[in-house]
């Protein structure tokens, strides 16, 4: 089935302009879902546009977007938080639905994947949860900030590299990444949930899957995604991925008819 592409932007959690955009096939859609970047990435991100094109050829609508300061979005990312990320998926899902394409499945590729976690619980619309290459915790991104940290906590802010690109990360990031309590998010899910990940993820080991699984409720599945990097730059790995989800979603996501032109 071929595949386009429009331009979705809609208002975040503060009022910005979010920059999105939704994958959609030819031919009528079965169902919907929204696809959550991995940190500091973008919607561009090659995870992020192969997973939802290779969706979207399977029948599956999907939204992609960049969180606030990211990408092509408006804001400033030295002022974000994980709580706000979550504010902004929850932004997107009401965005959809408001729009006739309501989603049933909520999907998050590593620090996105805990944002779908923690925003599922709030949106009775979201039939099942994806998370891919996702820690078990937020205080996975913590560890990462590594040397910067005291600096971070001592003066405020620090300007820090990730994934070769400079971001200036303040105090009050790290001390909301300190009070989730992701556990218990997962313990109460309330949804069907399919974890994705490698056992030779270089990024986030693949005990999180381990201890995201242990936590999480029945239905709950695992999928190994064997050799992939953490980012799935090999589109093979992106259309594995993609293949599990629709056929995993046929079984928990009810068929939708769109509204929307």
């Amino acid at each position: 089935m071929s595949v386009r592409t429009q331009v979705f932007d809609f208002s975040g959690s503060q009022g910005q302009r979010l920059s999105g955009r939704l994958d959609l096939p030819d031919g009528t859609a079965t169902a919907y879902a929204v696809l959550a970047h991995c940190f500091t990435c973008s919607k561009n991100s090659v995870a992020s546009v192969r997973i939802a094109r290779a969706l979207a050829a399977r029948g599956i609508g999907v939204l992609r977007f960049d969180f606030t300061g990211l990408g092509q979005s408006e804001g400033d990312f030295s002022h974000a938080t994980f709580s706000g990320d979550v504010a902004d998926l929850k932004a997107a899902v009401r965005a959809m639905e408001q729009e006739g394409y309501p989603p049933g499945i909520l999907i998050g590729h590593s620090l996105g994947g805990a944002a779908a976690l923690a925003a599922a619980g709030e949106l009775p619309g979201i039939a099942a949860v994806v998370t891919i290459g996702a820690p078990c915790d937020t205080q996975h991104v913590i560890r990462l900030l590594d040397r910067s940290l005291d600096r971070i906590l001592h003066e405020g802010e620090a300007c820090v590299r990730l994934g070769g690109e400079s971001f200036v990360i303040r105090r009050a990031f790290v001390e909301d990444l300190h009070a989730q309590d992701q556990k218990r998010r997962i313990a109460h899910l309330g949804r069907p949930l399919l974890i994705l990940h490698s056992s030779r993820d270089e990024v986030v080991s693949v005990e999180s899957a381990g201890v995201i699984f242990q936590a999480a409720r029945h239905p709950k599945s695992f999928v190994s995604l064997d050799t992939a990097d953490h980012l799935l730059t090999r589109a093979a790995d992106a259309e594995y991925a993609a293949t599990m989800i629709a056929a995993w979603g046929t079984r928990f996501v009810p068929v939708v008819e769109p509204t929307a032109n």
